[in-house]
């Protein structure tokens, strides 16, 4: 119980600088973004794209994502597409989305996002997901256990990756110090098609897992992941 109390603190700390960290974000110039997240093995994205083929990059809601996908659409040569969930809120939405396409993503509603793989299956692009959220109880589809809780997740990587068999890449974030970051793109699943059922979820989640485990304090344990077991 002890180090979930500090860890506990730390994540509150760390909150609150990632608060001021994402309005920062709304005037940082390009060089700074690139001079506060480093991206390592950026290159073997970038030969996928080189070759003509597209890629999908998977994350959690860990360390700032938001600057993390900033920083993406400046290293990458693809056209970045952000897939994210829709707030209620119209004047935070319009805020956040001000913010993440600054530098060129492109941002594309959850449910849109087979229609634009469709329209775009002729450019080479780079389709990045948060797979970490909750889906709505009725439309649980499969449950696996993470951070030893029975959760029920998201199948959209999943159904992405084998409807396109584009390579799946987890970018790894890792806080280096206050305000800069490294991030590590971890080659996933390469060749969707052969994956198992399940299989690519399992993969996100496991990745997922072993960097909460590494600094739990960056996961975003405020979101209440586990409201579908009330």
């Amino acid at each position: 119980m002890t180090e979930i109390i500090k860890i506990e603190k730390r994540y509150y700390r760390y909150f609150i600088d990632l608060i001021l960290e994402i309005v920062k974000m709304s005037s940082i110039s390009k060089k700074e973004v690139l001079k506060r997240v480093k991206m390592n093995n950026f290159n073997q994205v970038e030969e996928y794209f080189r070759q003509g083929q597209s890629a999908l990059a998977c994350s959690g809601h860990y360390g700032n994502w938001e600057m993390a996908m900033l920083a993406a659409g400046l290293y990458f040569s693809a056209k970045e597409y952000v897939i994210y969930k829709p707030i209620n809120n119209s004047i935070f939405e319009g805020w956040f989305n001000r913010l993440r396409t600054r530098y060129g993503n492109i941002l594309l509603p959850m449910r849109q996002t087979l229609r634009q793989i469709v329209a775009t299956k002729d450019q080479i692009t780079l389709f990045c997901l948060a797979s970490d959220q909750s889906p709505v109880r009725e439309e649980v589809q499969y449950t696996l256990e993470f951070l030893h809780q029975p959760t029920a997740v998201l199948m959209g990587l999943e159904k992405l990756a084998k409807q396109t068999n584009r390579p799946v890449f987890y970018f790894d974030i890792k806080r280096v110090k206050r305000g800069y970051y490294e991030i590590d793109c971890v080659p996933m699943c390469t060749n969707p098609a052969t994956a198992q059922l399940y299989e690519i979820t399992q993969l996100f989640y496991e990745k997922l897992s072993q960097s909460i485990q590494r600094d739990p304090e960056y996961w975003l344990w405020s979101h209440n992941r586990w409201k579908l077991n009330n």
